[in-house]
Formats: C-alpha cells, sequence, structure tokens
C-alpha cells in the first residue's frame, strides 16, 4: 500500500510540476545519474579486491548505496529542509567513499593520477555517454565493466565519486538558495523541469 501511496505521489507532483507522470524529478539529475554507476561499480570492486570478511568492504557498499538512495528519499520528503538535509547525507556518504578509494591507493601503492589524465580513462568517457544519452537512465544502462587492472579501477572510481561531489554540492546549493527565496517544494520540482540542474564538471 506505502508503494502505491509513493508511485501516486510522484505523479502527483510530476503532473504539478511539468514532468512525465511515470518518473521523479531525481531521476533527472545527473547528481543522482551518475551515483548509479558508483553503487554498481563499488560493489564489484569491493567483490575484486576487498576481504569480504573486513569492515572495509561492508562501510564502502553502504556509503555508496547511501550517496544514491538518500536522494531518492529527499524527494519523497514533503519539507524542502529536509530534501535538502538528505542531500547533505549524500554528499558526505561519497566523500567518505572517496576517503577509503584515497586509502586503497594508499596502502597498494597505486599513483592517483591528476584530472587531465583520469579523463582519458576510456570508461569515465563511455559512463557519460549513457548518462547523457537519455533523461534519465534506462532500466539496463549497461555500463562498461570495470577495468580489470586496480590502477585503472580505484582511478576511475575517484573521478566518478569528485564528479559526483561536484555536482550534488552543486544541487544543494541551489536547493537552499531556492528555499531562502521562495520554500516551495513544487518550484524545485518546476526547476529541474527546466533545466534539470545538469551542471557540466571539470572534475
Amino acid at each position: 500500500m506505502g508503494d502505491l501511496r509513493d508511485k501516486e505521489d510522484i505523479k502527483t507532483r510530476n503532473t504539478n510540476a511539468g514532468l512525465p507522470a511515470g518518473k521523479a524529478g531525481y531521476e533527472y539529475l545527473l547528481a543522482y545519474k551518475v551515483t548509479v554507476p558508483i553503487y554498481d561499480y563499488t560493489v564489484e570492486f569491493c567483490r575484486r579486491w576487498i576481504d569480504y570478511k573486513s569492515r572495509t568492504k561492508d562501510q564502502m557498499e553502504q556509503a555508496a548505496r547511501s550517496g544514491m538512495v538518500n536522494i531518492a528519499e529527499g524527494n519523497k520528503q514533503k519539507s524542502l529542509a529536509s530534501y535538502i538535509k538528505l542531500v547533505g547525507v549524500a554528499i558526505g556518504s561519497q566523500e567518505e567513499l572517496l576517503r577509503d578509494y584515497h586509502a586503497y591507493a594508499r596502502q597498494h601503492h597505486l599513483p592517483i593520477w591528476d584530472k587531465g589524465k583520469a579523463r582519458e580513462i576510456r570508461e569515465v568517457r563511455e559512463v557519460w555517454e549513457i548518462l547523457r544519452r537519455t533523461p534519465t537512465l534506462p532500466d539496463s544502462p549497461n555500463f562498461p565493466n570495470l577495468p580489470d587492472s586496480p590502477k585503472l579501477a580505484v582511478n576511475l572510481m575517484i573521478t566518478l565519486v569528485n564528479q559526483a561531489n561536484y555536482l550534488l554540492q552543486k544541487l544543494a546549493d541551489s536547493l537552499e538558495q531556492k528555499h531562502t527565496r521562495e520554500g516551495g517544494y513544487v518550484d524545485i520540482m518546476r526547476s529541474y523541469s527546466k533545466n534539470g540542474w545538469h551542471l557540466e564538471t571539470n572534475e
């Protein structure tokens, strides 16, 4: 019953905001969309290279999941202030995940590449092509496989998490400014419809 109510709420909110009825507003955001491959890749990264009995594995997977689901949870909130708070939780989770990837690189003597070199990673380009191809992600986005090399994989993940952090912070700033000016949930949803906060990133 709760799921049905959630779907009805999303349909009503989207109709009021001029968005397609079947999709929630957050699904149009690059800030959300990039967290999906981050979560999928983190699960695979941990499966390959993190001891399955370790707390690190659980912490990394939970941080990656939190970075994704808190945006969705925030979208369901009636209070814009609560939405802003949950976006903040998502940012904190991504920062925690970033520290774990940095720690892995340090402990395994792997170089962390600068932004210019990181952009040359083929999987980074392919992920962003998929993210930008359609307004929302398809059910099966077919992201490229995580690289077999730990050096490539950890730099891929650090790059994607940095990009997610940049976009999430921009989203938080925009929500806070909107809240200060107007404080209206429907007005925020109309802003999704208008420009989607599909921000470019130099990360």
